[in-house]
């Protein structure tokens, strides 16, 4: 949900840019920064970016210039006059320099630039601004849509190495049995003057090997990877169903890590769990 987009539309002596650009958020936080003049079509303005966007951190600015050399803004040259001399006639009384650099210390009050331009923004000014908040708002869903291409890419080879890993784990199956069943055999014959019913002891076995079955686990492992790359390809909104997906195949690799048993089939747990973390800090970045 990164991404950066700006515009610059000019009407009569005026140039108006608009720069917008997002972050990630579970949902839309939209922020903006215009002139006070046109407060008025703040909304409009906001309004046109969540037609386009539904979540991140998004802050919009606006910026008005004037191009015109022949300006409506101007010095205020009486307001400068009169504090000048009420600046001397303090510095006089109080027995204080007056300032060497006097541009520097006028131009700080707020009446020293007297500007023509009206309060309220015409119609024609209007569309302009919107215009440009239009296609800012345009380039950056460009800069969305390749990005999320980068992503795309991302996701499949994270979802095809998880993949690889689960085609590996079966070559480990037989001989994790063989090994549960040998160390309980071996941890049985070291206790000296024991009996016990092999019979019962085969029951116990069964059961205790049908416990750390990970069939069902690497079933829907499975199908929860097939899932994503549809949910991916599917287009549209789909970050937050990524990530409920993203969750779900974390439960199944951990339940295969807890029923393991075996220090290479755990090693393949632990590459799929590092897939997967890169996984879920990149969901977040998805509409």
């Amino acid at each position: 949900m990164t991404g950066f987009g700006n515009a610059v539309v000019e009407y009569q002596n005026k140039k108006f840019t608009v720069e917008i650009k997002s972050l990630n958020s579970k949902q839309l936080d939209l922020s903006s920064r215009v002139p006070t003049g046109f407060k008025a079509i703040e909304l409009d303005m906001r309004n046109i970016i969540a037609s386009h966007l539904e979540r991140g951190k998004v802050e919009m600015c606006l910026y008005v210039e004037t191009t015109s050399a022949d300006a409506s803004v101007q010095l205020n040259i009486p307001a400068l006059e009169s504090h000048k001399k009420q600046i001397e006639e303090a510095s006089s009384q109080l027995g204080i320099a007056v300032p060497e650099d006097w541009y520097s210390v006028l131009m700080r009050f707020p009446d020293a630039i007297h500007s023509e331009t009206p309060a309220e923004i015409n119609d024609q000014e209007r569309a302009a601004v919107l215009q440009a908040v239009e296609a800012a708002a345009q380039k950056l869903m460009e800069y969305r849509a390749a990005e999320g291409e980068k992503l795309r890419e991302f996701f499949t080879e994270r979802i095809n190495r998880i993949s690889e890993l689960l085609d590996e784990v079966p070559r480990y199956e037989n001989e994790r049995l063989v090994k549960i069943r040998t160390r309980i055999e071996e941890g049985l014959a070291s206790i000296p003057k024991v009996d016990y019913d092999k019979g019962r002891l085969e029951q116990e076995m069964i059961f205790y090997i049908e416990k750390l079955d990970i069939n069902e686990e690497k079933q829907r492992l499975r199908q929860h990877l097939d899932y994503f790359m549809e949910t991916l390809l599917a287009g549209g909104s789909q970050g937050k169903k990524l990530g409920f997906i993203s969750q779900e195949m974390g439960r199944e690799i951990n339940t295969m890590g807890s029923k393991s048993n075996h220090a290479e089939m755990q090693i393949l747990v632990v590459k799929m769990k590092d897939e997967l973390e890169q996984i879920k800090e990149q969901v977040l970045n998805v509409m």
